[in-house]
């Protein structure tokens, strides 16, 4: 059976306040000549359909165009909420649209109820996991911990029995949501930390012949089997040297494994340029960047005059300009800059703690009050906040 995992469109979203609505929709026509051109039986779409909780009506506008477009190939369809995702909204009509063959898969209750599909040597069960949000499925799973790991495992249990009860040679497909442990990260994807943990392990999936992953934004291979196909559009800078591509994914009678990545349309290119303002408008090496989305860090050591509009003089396309000024190592700007690098929420709040009482930072029950008010905060602003502040 010959797949093609998907995931991550993030409909709606925008690129720097750049409408990216016209690549979003040249990437539905790229799928659905993949589909017809390669002869796919089933494709995957594994979360993150739309960029928010309550998407703009364009977006809703083409991803209803997508369902009828997938649904006239006559090729099933499956599809899981992700994080960004409404499951509710998302699912609303999933009954009516089976019929169509588009399987939605949003209710995490359903997870051990697959999509049954058949080849020539026999049936392929599609377990859709939607994003799972530990403090809402915990107790509907039955899950033995609080964090991703638990609901995960929880749902996973009811995969392995259902399977178990299928004929003999029933091969397998998972989709999953999810930050599994080794997948290369930007800064493109929302934090869905729990109580300081946000991974989890490929072994979760152990057993399962394929796992579509959604999520992460690289493309990229965890084991032969687990997989995530990453967005097919850059979503940051920090997505600049990602390759774009959707995994073409052939399950054998056996349910071996062979993949290809197959090449997203690429809207414009991405750069990231660093330096002082006049040596970036008068290096002819970045000839090669002057039509590409730029995001320039200046280094100057003061602000230069009219940077954005110098900049676009050379480079029209340039969305971000970032201010770095080269300071010296003593200067305290700088070793504070330094210090939050690379650090979350919980452990700069952490340090806030030990600075203002001399070095003491949380005990354990402080600590847990600090990451329980972080979570709490995330999961009620997951659909409040404005586009802009995602």
């Amino acid at each position: 059976m010959r797949l093609l995992h998907t995931s991550d469109w993030h409909l709606g979203r925008s690129f720097h306040r750049m409408s990216l609505l016209h690549a979003q929709r040249d990437f539905i026509d790229h799928l659905v000549r993949t589909v017809r051109e390669h002869d796919v039986d089933a494709v995957l779409v594994a979360g993150d359909v739309y960029d928010r909780a309550v998407p703009p009506l364009a977006a809703v506008e083409l991803f209803d165009r997508a369902l009828h477009r997938l649904a006239g190939l006559g090729v099933p369809t499956v599809m899981i909420s992700g994080n960004h995702d409404s499951p509710r909204r998302l699912g609303v009509g999933a009954g009516l649209i089976e019929r169509a063959g588009i399987h939605l898969r949003t209710d995490p209750a359903a997870c051990g109820t697959p999509v049954v599909l058949s080849d020539a040597h026999g049936d392929v069960a599609f377990y859709g996991l939607p994003y799972l949000e530990p403090a809402l499925v915990r107790e509907e799973l039955g899950a033995r911990g609080a964090g991703h790991t638990a609901v995960l495992e929880a749902a996973m249990a009811r995969v392995r029995a259902d399977l178990a009860a299928r004929p003999a040679g029933t091969r397998s497909v998972v989709l999953a949501h999810a930050f599994v442990t080794g997948g290369a990260v930007s800064d493109s994807e929302r934090d869905i930390t729990v109580g300081g943990v946000a991974s989890v392990p490929a072994e979760v999936f152990d057993g399962v012949d394929y796992t579509a992953l959604g999520h992460l934004h690289g493309c990229q291979a965890l084991t032969e089997r687990v997989r995530y196909s990453g967005s097919p559009l850059a979503y940051s800078f920090s997505e600049a040297d990602h390759r774009k591509t959707m995994w073409l994914v052939d399950l054998d009678g056996d349910g071996a494994v062979t993949a290809e990545r197959l090449d997203c349309p690429v809207p414009r290119p991405l750069a990231r340029l660093r330096g002082r303002l006049d040596d970036l408008l008068a290096d002819p090496r970045l000839e090669r960047h002057e039509q590409a989305w730029v995001e320039a860090t200046l280094t100057d050591p003061q602000r230069p005059d009219e940077p954005m509009a110098r900049l676009a003089a050379r480079f029209p396309h340039v969305v971000s300009l970032v201010l770095e000024p080269d300071r010296a190592p003593e200067d305290p700007l700088a070793s504070y800059a330094q210090r939050l690098r690379g650090r979350d929420d919980r452990q700069i709040a952490e340090d806030f703690v030990a600075h203002v009482r001399g070095g003491r930072g949380p005990d354990d029950a402080e600590r847990a009050v600090l990451t329980a008010a972080l979570d709490s905060v995330r999961l009620a602003g997951a659909e409040t906040l404005p586009e802009e502040a995602r």
